[in-house]
Formats: C-alpha cells, structure tokens, sequence
C-alpha cells in the first residue's frame, strides 16, 4: 500500500496490515484513539517499534487525510502540549474539539491523565 492507494477502511480498522508505510501505519494507530482520550506522538512511535520516531509520526499526523474520522487531533506532545493543527483555527480548533470530548484542556496543554494505552 502507499499514501495513494490506501484506503480509509483500511486506516479506520485500526489494524496494521501487511505492506502498509509507516505514515498508514500511524494513522491506523490513531484511529484506535477514542473520543475522551489522547496519545503522544512518542506513544504512537513506540507503538510502532519505532522509538525516536515522534517528529515522523507529527509528519503523518499533519498529512492525514481522512480526519476526523482518523482523529489526529487527539494525538498531542509528550507533555501534553497541542502543536500543530492543520484544520482552520489551528491549535485553538484542536483544544475546542477535544474539550468537547471531555478532555481538558489548560494553557495549552492536555491532560495527560486522559491518555490512551496503545496493546
């Protein structure tokens, strides 16, 4: 599979499939991420086997085209803090979507406590 060919059922499954790269791979990570929690992009990188990986995964994140329904925007730093959003309102949009899902935010940063645990 390539950035081109994959499917969104594919991504939405959450499973890592044979022959997917490591950007489907991070999105299909990021669809296991449900409403009310987050993961760090080092999470999604370690995940992977790929530790030291969290700036690529920030790469796919920002590419992913089948938000919101691959929810990148639930996918912050290992501190907590929201980077980079590419939807319109930015950072701001990313912390009104997740405080809508029940995760606070404060100072721009989410709380960790809320954070997903990839198995």
């Amino acid at each position: 599979m390539s950035k081109a060919t994959c499917e969104k059922a594919d991504v939405l499954t959450g499973r890592i499939e044979p022959g997917m790269t490591f950007v489907e791979q991070c999105w299909a990570l990021c669809a296991r991420i449900p409403a009310g929690k987050v993961a760090t992009y080092g999470d999604i990188a370690n995940a992977l086997g790929r530790p030291g990986a969290a700036r690529a995964v920030g790469r796919a994140m920002a590419t992913n085209p089948f938000a919101p329904d691959v929810p990148c925007h639930r996918v912050v730093a290992g501190d907590g803090r929201l980077t980079g959003y590419s939807a319109d309102g930015g950072v701001d949009t990313k912390a009104a979507m997740l405080r809508a899902e029940g995760v606070r935010v404060t100072d721009g940063r989410a709380d960790l406590k809320r954070r997903f645990t990839f198995n």
